[in-house]
């Protein structure tokens, strides 16, 4: 298996640059020795200080510019290209979420489509080497079909998130194809770690358990038909992209998609369990998580399961974490950070 490794001669402009993903890919990068230009609206949609503690690790970089603006602003993205000339653009910014989709979904239009819409014009009138963009397993949206591949039928989204992402990956394709632009789109799955997102299951039930609240599990209490998540984490997603960054598309096919998952997915309640034990772990005392069972919610799918082979072919993905590893660096960094007793 042979990929092209990294060439930090070359200028990497990444979106979503205090996001979670886009932080520690950037992290990555910079230790290489690369130039970063990120760019980040530093919206108010989680935690603002999450996100400043986030930059507040890269500033001390001299290779590394902050522009604090908004992807849907053309003339900020134009503005950024003419002065820095990226070579790599990884396109990280976008409003996240299923659940928050249905109740605001300007934000998904304005970020996901408009802003990804400025990205490709840039790559266009500005040709790059390579844009990597973040897709997501929600356009499988309720396949039945596991574990899920590239080339299962994806015309069924369930949330507009989703539909925002599956648009994403037909723009690529279309911009490939009339300017060749070459292009890469990644499907995350559930991704998770340290310094993570708030809004993600695992992140809140820590803090509603610190805050003495029950959580609210999305499964019926149905244990024999439980949600089952493709969780990856964090170090491993950021090793598939940093080895995609410069194995561009060839001329013939120059726009991809690839799962980027850990193949091995979790019924929910395990995973809530070895977060029970990983907590437990880290502050010395029993961790048990009161719980209420609800039902499924709208826009999410019972399983989310990846197959990997094709990122393993083209770049040797394979996740080595396994959740019990992954959970237990997510709890001591949170009892940590929140100095909790």
């Amino acid at each position: 298996m042979s990929y092209k490794l990294l060439d930090t001669n070359k200028t990497y402009f990444i979106t979503g640059v205090a996001g979670f993903i886009g932080f520690y890919l950037s992290k990555k990068l910079l230790e290489q020795g690369c130039k970063v230009i990120g760019i980040d609206n530093i919206n108010d949609y989680y935690d603002l200080n999450l996100k400043y503690t986030r930059l507040e690790e890269l500033k001390p970089f001299d290779r590394f510019s902050f522009v604090q603006g908004d992807i849907s602003d053309k003339n900020v993205i134009i503005n950024i290209f003419e002065e820095y000339k990226p070579n790599i653009v990884v396109n990280l910014a976008a409003q996240a979420g299923v659940r928050y989709s249905i109740e605001n979904p300007d934000v998904y239009i304005q970020s996901n489509v408009i802003g990804f819409y400025n990205i490709l014009e840039a790559c266009r009138h500005h040709p790059v080497d390579h844009l990597v963009y973040a897709s997501s397993s929600s356009v499988y949206g309720a396949n039945k079909k596991v574990p899920f591949e590239e080339t299962d039928f994806v015309d069924n989204p369930v949330s507009l998130y989703a539909s925002t992402k599956k648009s994403n990956e037909l723009m690529a394709h279309t911009y490939s194809h009339l300017y060749n632009v070459p292009a890469t789109g990644l499907r995350f799955f559930t991704v998770y770690g340290p310094m993570g997102r708030p809004d993600m299951a695992y992140f809140g039930f820590a803090n509603k358990y610190f805050a003495g609240e029950p959580i609210k599990v999305f499964n019926n209490g149905d244990f024999e038909n439980d949600l089952y998540r493709d969780f990856t984490f964090i170090d491993d997603i950021v090793i598939g992209i940093e080895r995609l960054l410069s194995n561009s598309p060839t001329e013939d096919v120059p726009h991809k998609v690839y799962n980027i998952g850990n193949n091995s997915p979790e019924k929910l309640m395990v995973f809530i369990e070895t977060l029970e034990k990983c907590l437990s772990k880290a502050t010395g005392k029993k961790v048990e998580f009161k719980k209420e069972f609800e039902p499924i919610k709208p826009g999410d799918v019972p399983a989310t399961y990846a197959s990997t082979d094709e990122l393993q072919k083209a770049v040797g993905f394979k996740p080595e974490t396994s959740i019990e590893k992954g959970l237990q660096k997510f709890a001591d960094w949170y009892t940590d950070y929140y100095n909790v007793q």
